[in-house]
């Protein structure tokens, strides 16, 4: 893949905007049944997410890396992932605990966040003695996620998003081996573990 194309892909798909990804298909493509939050306030779901899980995380990495924390704002040194990683988790914990307090908001958004933030505490976890791919436990999650929750639309209104998703993938996964940001175990087993956690977590909270 040439180098100019993955770095597109890393970018549009970095693991932070994975979940404003995630609440605008929520949001914006699921029924009424499984999302009775008014449309016409549904932007300040999106606002949120986004400063919550993207732009306070993004802040803090490059505070991070101005402070001398890391080296730089790819975080490509496995043992300066650590402190990215846990304080990324904790935005993300901050948020599915903001919806679940507040009872206004569907408990699907609070399901969502939940598995998110596990699957970014696993992450965490991991980097101590391993450097998984964040990219891969991303996309494996979000493919997961949308996965379970076609099963329980009638007419599998999913169906063309999951297809490209899982050509989405492929390309993010080959594009993090194209750039040498890991190896081939690395990037399947992040997005095995992605997948798995996702997938399981909300097949048993929504069955």
């Amino acid at each position: 893949m040439n180098r100019t194309l993955a770095q597109i892909l890393s970018g549009l798909f970095h693991p932070l905007l994975l979940p404003t990804y995630i609440f605008c298909i929520i949001l914006y493509v699921l029924p009424e049944s499984l999302v009775t939050f008014p449309m016409a306030s549904r932007w300040i779901i999106m606002v949120l997410v986004l400063l919550t899980t993207f732009i306070v995380p993004g802040v803090g990495t490059y505070y991070m890396y101005r402070q001398g924390f890391i080296s730089s704002m790819q975080v490509e040194n496995r043992p300066e992932r650590n402190l990215p990683f846990f304080f990324a988790a904790v935005c993300f914990a901050i948020t599915a605990y903001f919806f679940y307090s507040q009872p206004y908001f569907d408990r699907l958004f609070f399901i969502i966040m939940a598995l998110i933030t596990l699957s970014v505490f696993l992450t965490y976890l991991i980097s101590y003695v391993w450097k998984i791919s964040a990219h891969g436990v991303g996309m494996g999650g979000m493919l997961g996620l949308l996965l379970v929750l076609n099963a329980y639309l009638p007419e599998n209104e999913l169906l063309y998003i999951l297809l490209l998703l899982i050509v989405l993938s492929g390309a993010v996964l080959t594009a993090r081996l194209a750039l040498h940001a890991h190896t081939p175990t690395e990037v399947y087993s992040g997005f095995l573990l992605g997948f798995s956690a996702v997938s399981a977590g909300m097949w048993m909270i929504i069955r």
